[in-house]
């Protein structure tokens, strides 16, 4: 199966440059359905005219973002040149606290195709 999802330049290009190895989502009704073997195609907001293929390796489940960033280093969750409290605060524009609690997280283990 393929997935869309969008992402923000800088995160896009985290993966094509090979350091963002997991994605970081909200564990919603749409990831859930993400399944180890499926194709994601990123696209690059906010044209969306650009875009690539990861496959999907592994699904890491959590309870919040928090917990997550326990278990990897900034360098597989994003780039060296962002620090984890960063991340956070760019993930949480996009997912709640509340929303975290209410769904859980998970985190993506990708490959490029």
């Amino acid at each position: 199966m393929i997935h869309e999802l969008k992402l923000q330049p800088k995160y896009y290009n985290f993966i094509l440059n090979g350091s963002k190895r997991i994605e970081i989502r909200l564990f919603d009704e749409k990831r859930r359905i993400i399944k180890i073997g499926d194709t994601i195609k990123f696209l690059k907001e906010p044209e969306l005219e650009e875009s690539f293929e990861v496959k999907v390796v592994d699904l890491l489940r959590y309870d919040s973002f928090e917990d997550m960033f326990k278990d990897f280093d900034i360098s597989v969750l994003a780039d060296k040149s962002i620090t984890k409290e960063d991340l956070m605060k760019d993930l949480e524009t996009f997912y709640t606290k509340e929303k975290q609690k209410e769904y859980g997280v998970v985190g993506i283990r990708i490959e490029l195709i």
